[in-house]
C-alpha cells in the first residue's frame, strides 16, 4: 500500500493489517541506494506474491527452504494471473468469480498475435520477464537479511551450481560486452527479443487518431527525443525551451536532470496545447507541471492516464503499440541516420552501456519482411523473363543443340 510518508513511500501489509517489518527494512535499504519509489513498489509486488504463497502453506518467511522457492517458481510457470476486478464491480460487492467478463468487439484471445503489429496480446500466464524479476527480487531480499543476520542461514533462492564459488561476470574485460549469465538457479531463460519500432505509415495513422493537442504534443515529444514515458511527464513549465529546441526531463534511474533536443513540430503542438489549456483555466507557470488532465479538477498527468490515452488511440486502429515503442522508434530513427553517431544516441537515450544502444543498428522485423518480400518479387520477375542468347550466338544453332528454350 502507498503511504504519504516520504521516508517509506510503500509498505507491505499482511492479512491482519500489520506492517511486515522484514520488508520494511528491505525497502529502507533500497531507498538508501537511491532507488526511486516506482522501483520500491515493483519490488513490493513481487514480495507480496511471495508472502501470499507462504501464507497458503503456513510457512514463516525466515523458515522457507529451497524446496519452497522451487515450488514457488514452478507455480508461477503454470498458474494463471489473478483477474483484477473493476472498481464498479468492487463497489457492488462482486468478486473475480462473480463479476461479468467484459466483451469488447474484435478483441483477440489472450496471447494471440495482433494482426496489425504482430505483437502478441497479454496472455493469462505470468510472463517470463515477470518471473525473472520476481526471482531477482526475492534473492536480493534474502541476501540482504543474510548479511544483516536477521534471516535464514541459507538463501532459498540460490545461485547456479556451476558458479556458486565465483562472482558474477568473473574475468570480464573492460570495454567488452557482458556475457549473458543466468545468475539464479531458478531464474528462467529469457528469449532474445529485438526492439519493435512503429513503421512510419503506422505512426502517421496513429497520430491522426489522436483527438487533442495535448496528446499530439506528448506523442511528438516521445517519438522525437526518445525519453521514457514517465520521464517526459516530469517536465515543468520552465523546462520547455522552444528557442533552443530543448526540453528538460528527470531521468528514471539516476534521477538526473537532462535537456533533450526535440523537433520543431513537437513544440508547435505544445504551443497549441498551452494556448488551449490557458483558455480553459489550467494552472500555468514556471514551477507548475507541463502536462495536465483535460477535465476538472485539474491534476498533473500521470503515467497511467497517458497510457490510457494511448490505448484508446490504439483501439481505433486495432493495434497494440505501447508507449515504450515510441522510444524504440526514436532510437531506430537516430541510430539508422549515418550523420548521427552511436555515442550521441546513447547520450540521448541515457544508456549505461553502448552495447544496449547497438541493438538499434540491426534491422527491425518490418524491414526484414519487406527486404525478403522484395527478394521474392525479384525471383519471380527473373523466372518470367524470356531467355535471350548472348551476342555472337546463332539462335538456330542453340535450338539445334538444346531444343526450344522458353
Amino acid at each position: 500500500m502507498e503511504t504519504a510518508d516520504p521516508w517509506m513511500p510503500y509498505q507491505l501489509v499482511d492479512g491482519s493489517g500489520s506492517v511486515v517489518e522484514p520488508v520494511d527494512a528491505f525497502f529502507a535499504e533500497l531507498q538508501a541506494q537511491a532507488r526511486p519509489a516506482s522501483t520500491i513498489r515493483s519490488y513490493g509486488m513481487d514480495l507480496l506474491r511471495w508472502w501470499r504463497f507462504l501464507a497458503v502453506w503456513e510457512i514463516v518467511w525466515d523458515r522457507a527452504e529451497r524446496a519452497d522457492a522451487r515450488d514457488f517458481m514452478r507455480w508461477m510457470a503454470i498458474a494463471d494471473k489473478p483477474v483484477r476486478v473493476h472498481w464498479r464491480h468492487q463497489r457492488a460487492g462482486l468478486t473475480a468469480e462473480t463479476a461479468p467478463t467484459p466483451q469488447r468487439k474484435g478483441k483477440l484471445p489472450p496471447g494471440a498475435p495482433n494482426p496489425v503489429t504482430g505483437k502478441p496480446t497479454v496472455g493469462p500466464k505470468y510472463a517470463v520477464r515477470t518471473r525473472l524479476h520476481c526471482e531477482t527480487t526475492l534473492r536480493a531480499f534474502y541476501d540482504f537479511h543474510l548479511e544483516e543476520g536477521s534471516g535464514p542461514v541459507v538463501n532459498p533462492f540460490p545461485l547456479e551450481r556451476a558458479r556458486r564459488s565465483s562472482r558474477a561476470h568473473a574475468g570480464h574485460r573492460p570495454g567488452q560486452p557482458f556475457r549473458l549469465e543466468r545468475q539464479g538457479r531458478y531464474r528462467p531463460s529469457v528469449p532474445g527479443r529485438a526492439p519493435r519500432r512503429i513503421p512510419d505509415e503506422m505512426f502517421n495513422a496513429l497520430f491522426a487518431a489522436l483527438r487533442y493537442h495535448r496528446d499530439r504534443a506528448l506523442v511528438a515529444f516521445w517519438v522525437f527525443n526518445g525519453a521514457r514515458a514517465e520521464e517526459l511527464l516530469t517536465s515543468c513549465g520552465r523546462d520547455a525551451l522552444p528557442g533552443q529546441q530543448l526540453l528538460g526531463v528527470v531521468r528514471k534511474g539516476s534521477r538526473a536532470y537532462q535537456q533533450l533536443p526535440c523537433s520543431t513540430d513537437a513544440f508547435v503542438w505544445l504551443r497549441l496545447y498551452q494556448e488551449e489549456s490557458r483558455c480553459a483555466g489550467v494552472p500555468q507557470g514556471a514551477d507548475e507541471a507541463l502536462w495536465w488532465t483535460l477535465r476538472r479538477p485539474w491534476r498533473p498527468l500521470t503515467y497511467h492516464a497517458a497510457r490510457a490515452m494511448f490505448v484508446r488511440a490504439n483501439d481505433l486502429l486495432g493495434a497494440n503499440w505501447t508507449l515504450h515503442d515510441l522510444r524504440h522508434t526514436a532510437a531506430y530513427r537516430m541510430a539508422r541516420d549515418p550523420k548521427v553517431s552511436l555515442t550521441d544516441v546513447q547520450w540521448v537515450l541515457a544508456h549505461a552501456h553502448l552495447s544496449t544502444t547497438q541493438t538499434y543498428l540491426e534491422a527491425g522485423a518490418d524491414e526484414v519482411i519487406e527486404t525478403v518480400r522484395a527478394h521474392h518479387a525479384r525471383q519471380s520477375d527473373a523466372a518470367q523473363r524470356p531467355v535471350v542468347p548472348a551476342p555472337g550466338y546463332s539462335p538456330e544453332s542453340l535450338r539445334t543443340l538444346f531444343g526450344k528454350v522458353k
